[in-house]
């Protein structure tokens, strides 16, 4: 007799996030960026943009924006260590998959990227099959918090602007399960100012927006320690980011909620980093 699989959506929060992505199909910024080459990112960008693009038509901005998320993109994969073509990588909360193809690229690896989204896997399977990779480019409706990969299996994981959906502790013990020792988790996450973050009614704003729950900056250096994750690098990339939301601003695809990212920057209640660290 056959059953029904199980499903990776355990609680009321994990339902809701799923339906806000199943249901955001159309979604100007994520759609009209990836059409520029393909690469459909579920993240935002760092980096100092060529403003004469305003000067332009709209497909310039467009262009531009995406630009600086792929870089957003490359930057995380620069500090995943050392890769070999046999090496297994896990994108945690893969979105529409550009960053699982843009490491698959570069490394020549396997990559398999988990999504709550049913949407979302479906969406990026088909780009990677459109470009060829789908034989190590795979992704899976699980969740990340019990993904069903082996231990010791991965030589590296990242984790993309997905980790306010998490318990931070429940992630990492996850994480720090299928590393390798010696293997690389690497996050580029906002996160809140602990001394005023949580007053901030931007930070509000945006876990509004986007249906999720932003943590203060100490819970990830604390859930990283609890779980043989050692720190090796920290970048605060709050003032390469902001560039990318006043531009953002001022395109076609702005969806209102930029002022909110742009503020709590500014005023110092929300930090944008990276932070690459090694299983131990």
């Amino acid at each position: 007799m056959l059953t029904a699989p199980v499903s990776p959506l355990r609680t009321d929060f994990e339902r809701s996030v799923a339906a806000y992505w199943n249901t955001n199909r159309a979604d100007p910024v994520n759609l009209r960026l990836g059409e520029v080459d393909g690469l459909y990112h579920h993240h935002y960008g760092v980096g100092e943009p060529d403003w004469t693009v305003l000067d332009g038509p709209g497909e310039g901005v467009i262009a531009e924006l995406h630009r600086l998320e792929s870089a957003q993109a490359d930057l995380l994969l620069d500090h995943l260590g050392p890769i070999e073509p046999g090496d297994a990588l896990l994108d945690g909360g893969s979105g529409r998959g550009g960053t699982s193809m843009m490491a698959n690229a570069r490394f020549g690896c396997r990559v398999d990227g988990v999504s709550i989204s049913e949407y979302q896997v479906g969406f990026a399977n088909e780009q990677a099959a459109r470009r060829g990779v789908a034989d190590q480019v795979r992704f899976h409706f699980r969740n990340m918090l019990e993904s069903g990969f082996a231990d010791r299996s991965r030589q590296a994981i990242w984790t993309n602007e997905t980790t306010m959906y998490v318990d931070l502790f429940d992630l990492y013990a996850e994480f720090a399960r299928m590393l390798a020792f010696g293997g690389r988790y690497v996050c580029i996450t906002g996160c809140a100012n602990d001394a005023t973050g949580r007053r901030s009614k931007s930070v509000s704003r945006i876990n509004e927006h986007y249906t999720c729950d932003i943590h203060p900056r100490s819970d990830y250096f604390k859930a990283l320690a609890a779980n043989n994750l050692v720190p090796i690098t920290v970048l605060d990339l709050t003032a390469a980011t902001i560039p990318y939301w006043e531009l953002r601003a001022r395109s076609e695809v702005a969806t209102g909620i930029e002022e909110a990212f742009l503020t709590a920057y500014r005023e110092g209640s929300f930090h944008y980093l990276l932070i690459a660290a090694d299983r131990v």
